[in-house]
């Protein structure tokens, strides 16, 4: 009883009885204009539930019917057109049950009425009709007593019949095999490309706030003025590129109509040298080969990780001597860069984020990267393949 009293305090409840009235409604317009083919509108509805939009007007009433208030996403109803005949006899079957359904729902629910309506009057002590639907009049106060009653049959039945014809259409209108495997795929991009804006946040941001930190720290240490104005001058224009590295993942995010701005490649890297050089690291950098040629994703990549090889010096090792070699050849990309070995043990773990990140950045693009002690420096030493990027 208390499942039916909160029912009727929720419009899904109403939206769904509407749901199960409408076919019928539709059916009893036609009588009014051709009362001898009451058999046109049931043989009209097959052809016309097997048409490619038929799936998806249904779908849409459903959703908005059925499922008020739902997740779309979540309501386990499509609303795509039908691309197989599976789908075109699913849609079919579904128009039947729903003319079924909605003649018995349409039906009780008048007499239901009526025998409310008539029990009120019998109640008021009037008369009944010559055409009262009810077999037997009672005396008032039985009448009384009686007149909710079929309202609450009523609720009963229109709660119960929204209840089933929800779960049918998640059954019949919910996705085909086809379109799960699609959203499948679309949600796996998407995951993905949160992750890639991820690794884009911590490469970028925290190289950023790494050089900062290391500048400020010389800073104050050297107690010199023309040097405290150097490494306010690299902490401007690292803050700067930083901001706009920020603003291009945010519009990602909101997914404006904009274009963001290209990511930088290895054509810039004299950019990440000069700020790791203004943090007082002594680096010793050799490139080699026409990196600005270098196909898009590799180039793109292969700066994210000599950027984070950088920051992890700066970070774990302060201003040390750093060697960096980028070499392009005909079929590769090679990037090392070797430092002292760091006294942090968490930096030679291999487990931390970005070193995690590195190699990740690496084998999407079916090269390798790899990161440890070697000849008594630590090493950070990718491999990214040309080939199979062209």
């Amino acid at each position: 009883m208390y499942r039916l009293l909160r029912a009727v305090r929720q419009p899904v409840t109403y939206s769904r009885w509407l749901h199960l009235c409408m076919p019928i409604l539709a059916e009893a317009l036609w009588l009014f204009i051709a009362p001898k083919a009451p058999w046109v509108p049931l043989l009209l509805a097959v052809p016309v539930a097997l048409m490619p939009w038929m799936r998806q007007a249904e779908g849409i009433q459903a959703r908005f019917l059925l499922t008020p208030g739902e997740d779309p996403a979540g309501s386990g109803i499509s609303t795509a057109r039908s691309t197989l005949w599976v789908d075109r006899w699913r849609t079919l079957l579904w128009v039947e049950i729903r003319l079924v359904l909605s003649a018995i729902a349409t039906l009780l629910s008048s007499w239901l009425l009526i025998f409310t309506t008539e029990l009120v009057i019998a109640a008021s002590g009037a008369a009944p009709g010559s055409d009262a639907m009810l077999p037997v009049v009672p005396p008032a106060w039985a009448a009384a007593l009686l007149a909710p009653l079929p309202l609450v049959v009523l609720l009963a039945l229109v709660v119960g019949l929204g209840e089933l014809i929800t779960a049918i259409a998640r059954r019949l209108l919910g996705p085909s095999a086809a379109e799960r495997v699609s959203e499948l795929e679309a949600r796996t991009e998407q995951l993905l490309e949160r992750a890639r804006i991820a690794r884009e946040l911590h490469d970028s941001i925290g190289h950023a706030l790494t050089v900062a930190v290391v500048q400020a720290g010389a800073a104050r240490a050297a107690g010199d003025p023309e040097f405290t104005e150097r490494a306010l001058a690299a902490i401007e224009d690292i803050g700067r590129a930083a901001l706009e590295d920020l603003e291009r993942v945010l519009i990602v995010l909101r997914e404006s109509s904009q274009q963001p701005s290209q990511r930088p490649t290895l054509a810039e890297a004299d950019r990440l040298l000069e700020s790791a050089r203004a943090s007082g690291a002594e680096v010793d950098a050799q490139l080699s080969g026409a990196l600005e040629k270098l196909p898009g994703p590799v180039t793109r990549e292969g700066y994210r990780i000599l950027q984070e090889a950088l920051t992890n010096v700066l970070r774990h090792c302060g201003p040390v001597p750093v060697r960096v070699r980028v070499e392009m050849s005909a079929d590769s990309l090679d990037l090392e860069v070797t430092n002292p070995l760091p006294t942090r043990l968490a930096f030679m773990s291999g487990s931390g984020t970005g070193l995690r990140g590195m190699r990740e950045r690496a084998a999407l693009l079916g090269g390798e990267a790899e990161t440890g002690p070697f000849e008594g420096n630590w090493r950070v030493r990718a491999r990214l393949p040309l080939d199979r990027i062209r």
